[in-house]
């Protein structure tokens, strides 16, 4: 199957599905669950675009965090580039957070 052939709805789920594979460290729940990708954006040319924030902006992995996530990204077969954009705003709060999270974390 040539990259042309696939659908970008489905890159975009595959992409989630790595990015549901990166775990914060001092938090045992995937980054995705957590609320800290704000955004995944694929064009045509199956290049990626993230946006995404820490939990604070001195986070201890402010600088590996995002290189994992553009990694693992690349590492799909079809995406041509990824780029991992880090804001604060909004800043992260708990909200952001899934019901799984929550309920991971005993919040719920």
């Amino acid at each position: 199957m040539s990259t042309k052939e696939i659908d970008v709805n489905e890159l975009g789920e595959k992409i989630v599905r790595v990015i549901k594979t990166i775990f914060d460290p001092e938090i045992p729940v995937d980054i995705y669950e957590l609320g800290l990708i704000y955004d995944v954006f694929v064009n045509e040319d199956y290049e990626v675009k993230v946006l995404m924030t820490l939990t604070t902006p001195n986070c201890p992995v402010a600088e590996t965090l995002p290189l994992e996530v553009e990694e693992k990204i690349k590492s799909l077969d079809a995406v041509k580039d990824a780029e991992v954009e880090i804001t604060f705003d909004p800043p992260w709060t708990q909200d952001l957070m899934s019901e799984e999270a929550k309920l991971e974390l005993g919040m719920l």
